[in-house]
């Protein structure tokens, strides 16, 4: 088994260590105080903020089961990195958030990953990312009783939520599918984009069938209720379930829009207008072909899809 190490401040080490062990490929974890200013600080010494050292937690990992970039975007997913020397109620700049590497044969291809992830958490932010990144210049274990500290004090209080083993590797399993995406897929799923009319997959698509989520897998609609509205994109009467489907206004046009996302994965799917079939609810769910699966009704039983078949022979 491969074995690779990095560096991550992410505010209340604690929290963060809870967290990084149950990440899938995670191997150990233990939690310290790095690139400070002086030798064998203390927990008093650093939260008195006059040492420079930040709560950080070393993380050794498998890179062949758990790639740095993966591990990355999952500690992304519990830390504000717009917030500048804080994290929740804790202030200071030992709460500073912070991915180091350390020094070796991997060096240079650890931080063009690190560079790499944080050029596409920009990319979900507005404001500016102020995650201090590079070498780590220095680690130092911290006491004994911080290690496991949530474990160990059930009740102690950190603000990163507890999160089940069955909830972050969910979270894994969810990184594993956008990576699987095309780019294509992804910019719709994940940035709100849009493709090209009348050219895309599913415009003219009309075979019987249902239309899962790219992501997910999970049916959002059904060949029943899709028709054409001369839009140049998939567009449905009505989803399978009104519950796996959410809104938000969307003001990026001169125009209010209503944006429809999978309620389940977070894509961005298309949006919902009112100007549909008046006959059939008067609604146009206007959808991306990349951010669909359509499978055909005589794979649906194979594909694990068999109780929504009435929906479509209905």
């Amino acid at each position: 088994m491969n074995e690779a190490v990095i560096y991550l401040a992410g505010g209340c080490f604690w929290g963060v260590e809870r967290y990084v062990t149950a990440i899938p490929g995670v191997l150990k974890a233990r939690v310290g105080y790095a690139n400070g200013m002086t030798e064998n600080p203390t927990y008093e010494d650093v939260c008195a903020g006059k040492t420079g050292h930040a709560e950080t937690v070393e993380v050794t990992y498998d890179p062949a089961e758990l790639p740095l970039r993966d591990l990355l975007y999952l500690f992304f997913e519990i830390i504000d990195p717009t917030s500048l020397n804080r994290q929740g109620p804790d202030v200071g700049t030992q709460y500073r958030t912070g991915v180091y590497y350390p020094d070796g044969p991997h060096a240079a291809e650890d931080a063009a990953a690190i560079d790499a992830e944080l050029a596409e958490l920009a990319q979900r932010y507005r404001a500016p990312i102020v995650v201090e990144h590079g070498p780590v210049t220095s680690f130092f274990p911290a006491e004994d009783y911080h290690q496991r500290y949530l474990e160990k004090n059930p009740g102690g209080y950190c603000h990163i939520p507890a999160l089940s083993i069955e909830e972050v590797t969910a979270k894994a399993a969810h990184l594993a599918a956008i990576r699987a995406l095309t780019p294509q897929q992804w910019s719709i799923t994940q940035r709100e984009d849009t493709e090209a009319p009348f050219t895309n997959e599913y415009d003219e698509e009309f075979r019987p069938g249902i239309y899962v989520d790219i992501v997910s897998g999970e049916p959002l609609f059904v060949s029943s209720d899709k028709y054409d509205s001369g839009c140049g994109w998939p567009a449905f009467t009505r989803p399978i379930d009104d519950a796996r489907l959410t809104t938000r206004a969307d003001h990026k046009l001169s125009r209010l829009r209503t944006e429809v996302r999978a309620l389940g994965s977070g894509s961005h799917l298309g949006h919902v207008f009112t100007d549909g079939p008046a006959d059939r609810g008067g609604l146009r769910y206007c959808i991306n072909s990349a951010a669909l699966r359509f499978v055909p009704r005589a794979e649906m039983e194979r594909e694990g899809y068999g109780e929504l078949l009435s929906l479509v022979e209905g």
